[in-house]
């Protein structure tokens, strides 16, 4: 599989395509294609990527993906069941050039409009399980209807979209090596110091022509970047386990400074750590 563009496998003849991944992690390398993605998190928790916003996935969340938006999933190591997804691909021409622009769907018009940089269901994730579960098993002409259903649920769902930024940039195979790359690191190595020269050397660019690089594409600076990666794993432990110290999580998490961590923390999530973690355990 090439890292940048994704090129979703179908035959001729396919219109909506089904895809369940199932295995110890997801594919984690960035990426991005032409269809939209719907998909459900059946097990396995973890981290993804879309645009310039880090979150956390569980099971049970429904994520949607807009055309050709970078995005990458990477599963947690420490998880101990397998990370299982059943996703559904399909374009706004999927149906024929004029499907999706019917009076019928122009509340669903609406919806993949503000799904473009991606989209996360705050509710009706049960009903829209027994739906994706379902659609793999059925002829073409239940999946059909069983995919407007779907889609019915999803635009009466509360969700909130993910991605911030305005301009979606379609990669290059080049630059999506190099921004996989750099994510990558992040990603695997947020616990420890990562100097500038580090990361410039593995976008292989200088480390002022990689700022205003990196800078262009995200909208944000790698160090808010690495940041947020690092509060977002902080999240996790606070969330899961209550025998570390919050001073403990900052450390394994890469701060140095439980005075910082509690300042970025705040910024970020609006709350402190020890609030954070009081609302997490009541829920």
């Amino acid at each position: 599989m090439k890292v940048l563009p994704f090129k979703i496998p179908k035959s001729s003849s396919d219109t909506l395509i089904i895809e369940q991944d199932e295995g110890d992690a997801f594919y984690d390398k960035l990426h991005q294609h032409q269809e939209i993605q719907l998909s459900y998190i059946v097990s396995g928790k973890g981290t993804f990527i879309v645009g310039d916003t880090i979150k956390n996935y569980e099971p049970n969340d429904i994520l949607i993906f807009g055309s050709n938006v970078p995005h990458v999933l990477k599963s947690d190591e420490e998880t101990s069941s397998s990370s299982k997804m059943i996703s559904l691909f399909f374009s706004i021409d999927s149906y024929g050039s004029g499907f999706f622009e019917l009076p019928e769907f122009q509340k669903t018009k609406y919806f993949l409009s503000k799904a473009e940089l991606g989209i996360k269901l705050n509710n009706n994730q049960q009903q829209l399980k027994d739906k994706f579960i379902s659609i793999a098993n059925e002829n073409k002409l239940k999946r059909f209807i069983t995919f407007l259903e779907i889609i019915e649920i999803l635009i009466g769902s509360e969700y909130e979209t993910i991605a911030s930024f305005s301009k979606k940039k379609l990669y290059s195979d080049n630059e999506g090596k190099r921004m996989s790359a750099v994510f990558e690191l992040a990603l695997n190595n947020f616990h420890r110091d990562i100097s500038l020269d580090e990361v410039s050397n593995i976008a292989t660019m200088t480390p002022n022509a990689f700022c205003r690089y990196f800078k262009q594409r995200t909208n944000k600076t790698f160090v808010q970047f690495l940041t947020e990666i690092r509060i977002e794993n902080s999240c996790k432990l606070l969330s899961r386990n209550n025998e570390l110290s919050i001073a403990e999580i900052a450390y394994q998490c890469g701060f140095k400074n439980i005075s910082n961590y509690n300042r970025k923390f705040k910024s970020i999530k609006s709350a402190t750590p020890t609030d954070y973690r009081r609302q997490m355990s009541l829920s």
